[in-house]
């Protein structure tokens, strides 16, 4: 089908969805290939906790084309092909445009939502003490000692150091957006030989990304900014249905 075209593979890919691509791989890229580079881009573009001096509001949109990796980036830009086209193409490089940004700020904040719960949750079970010496020295002080209760200790270091990068917030809402428009599409996922239908699949990812921020299971990966996606890709969603420009169909 690609063969086709006589624009070439590119070509077949719409505006946003190409360039999204394109300015993504060039970011890692450049992070890889500049010296010294990548702690620049990360303490400056990465999203911060609200309360770091490294916090800008900018972040809330440059964290998204930041990524940990090439796994990370491959999975992440491999799904914005497959699904977002489709849906760039139902829905025209405005709206698509203007539904993964939505997806994508919406993550960042319910993210830094989430990080300031987990920081209250935690101070709730610390003395003072410790509070002020995971703020002014770190974490590491806690590894060596153990002095206090070292999960909360990390809870709190981890909501105000760690910087979150990725467009994952904004892909999940892409796949709920799929799902919302072409339910009934059969997909297949890996290791598993019958296909699920979209609807299925993207309840799936909810539910696991639910159990997985709730239970603090693969504690580095931001799943409530996964789910943030999806929550504002969905109140997004029913807007345009209400309006009647969602667009879209069914299979089967």
């Amino acid at each position: 089908m690609f063969g086709n075209s006589r624009g070439g593979f590119l070509q077949m890919i719409p505006p946003v969805t190409k360039n999204l691509l394109i300015i993504n791989v060039l970011m890692l890229a450049v992070m890889y290939l500049v010296p010294n580079f990548e702690g620049i881009m990360t303490r400056t573009l990465a999203l911060h906790y609200w309360d770091s001096p490294d916090f800008n509001p900018a972040q809330l949109v440059t964290y998204m084309f930041l990524h940990g990796g090439f796994t990370h980036l491959f999975f992440n830009m491999f799904s914005l092909f497959m699904f977002g086209r489709l849906l760039e193409s139902v829905w025209g490089a405005k709206r698509f445009f203007i539904f993964y940004f939505v997806c994508g700020i919406g993550a960042a904040l319910v993210q830094e939502v989430s990080a300031m719960i987990s920081i209250i949750y935690a101070q709730n079970h610390l003395p003072e003490e410790a509070i002020r010496m995971v703020v002014n020295e770190g974490y590491g002080v806690f590894l060596q000692g153990k002095t206090y209760a070292d999960e909360y200790c990390r809870m709190i270091h981890q909501a105000m150091y760690t910087p979150v990068v990725g467009a994952s917030g904004a892909i999940f809402g892409i796949l709920l957006g799929f799902a919302f428009v072409f339910p009934n599409m059969p997909l297949y996922m890996m290791f598993i030989p019958v296909p699920i239908k979209a609807k299925w699949m993207v309840m799936g990812y909810a539910v696991l990304e639910f159990f997985y921020g709730v239970s603090g299971t693969m504690a580095s990966v931001a799943h409530f900014a996964h789910l943030g996606g999806m929550l504002f890709g969905l109140l997004l969603l029913l807007y345009w249905k209400k309006k009647g420009i969602l667009g879209g169909g069914t299979f089967y």
